[in-house]
């Protein structure tokens, strides 16, 4: 799943990695929205209410929205800069180590959430997040050539209904029918991570209301775990950086989410 990249990749693969980490983001995200009232991941959303504040002069509101814009941007870059250097240094596993760096400052995060408080507690939690879920989401766009996105849906959406509209002229034979099993395929995807992302969010919500902050915490245990698993499966890789033997990641038995 935090292995293969590009054309090495399948459809199963690409469905687990979205399902998993769309679920992961879409707790975070609206976890976060419902603690401390600012949403970490949804840029759209954040750089309206930026120019809002701007063209009515409430500059310190400004300078907030502006910083959550910040540090999602600072996180693609971040994992960018990890990501290029491990692949000069041919590190196999390069991906699965930026979801584990990714683990560790959530988990990070988690504590801070649970044992801070005053006025820090909500800038600290919502930047944290913005900058984790540029940073995952700057993972899956490169491992999947921006196939995959896990952290927004605007895009996704936005995919779904040109899928839909293909899928349409391919019913009425505007289009060529060779081309309907990839259309399916991308419809798959989409609507899979969305509904992950959906579910997530439901489940982040009430565990919030349950656990807290220990709601990050269980979450990072989670991409703990995905990471150790890619980067376990990258030592036995000997080939290219990226690539793998998709007989043997059909065997996996790893499901869907």
């Amino acid at each position: 799943m935090l292995v293969q990249q590009g054309d090495a990749r399948n459809e199963r693969i690409d469905l687990n990695l979205a399902c998993t980490l769309a679920g992961v983001a879409g707790a975070l995200n609206a976890a976060a929205f419902y603690s401390v009232g600012f949403f970490s991941a949804n840029m759209t959303g954040n750089v309206s209410t930026l120019s809002d504040h701007i063209a009515i002069g409430q500059w310190q509101s400004a300078l907030f929205y502006f910083s959550i814009v910040f540090a999602f941007i600072l996180g693609a870059g971040v994992s960018t800069l990890l990501i290029n250097t491990g692949r000069r240094r041919h590190i196999h596993g390069i991906y699965a180590y930026s979801i584990l760096t990714e683990a560790i400052l959530l988990a990070m995060l988690g504590f801070i959430d649970l044992w801070l408080f005053g006025s820090w507690r909500i800038p600290v939690v919502v930047l944290g997040l913005a900058f984790l879920m540029g940073l995952q989401n700057a993972v899956v766009t490169r491992i999947s050539e921006a196939r995959v996105r896990t952290t927004h849906v605007s895009g996704m959406a936005t995919d779904i209904g040109i899928e839909l509209g293909i899928a349409f002229d391919i019913l009425r034979g505007r289009d060529r029918e060779t081309d309907a099993g990839k259309n399916r395929s991308k419809l798959r995807l989409h609507l899979y991570t969305i509904t992950a992302f959906l579910l997530g969010g439901i489940l982040g919500v009430v565990a919030y209301q349950t656990i807290g902050g220990w709601l990050f915490v269980a979450a990072a245990g989670l991409l703990f775990v995905i990471a150790s698993t890619g980067i376990s499966r990258s030592r036995r890789i000997t080939g290219p950086i990226g690539s793998v033997d998709l007989a043997a990641e059909a065997k996996d038995p790893t499901p869907v989410v």
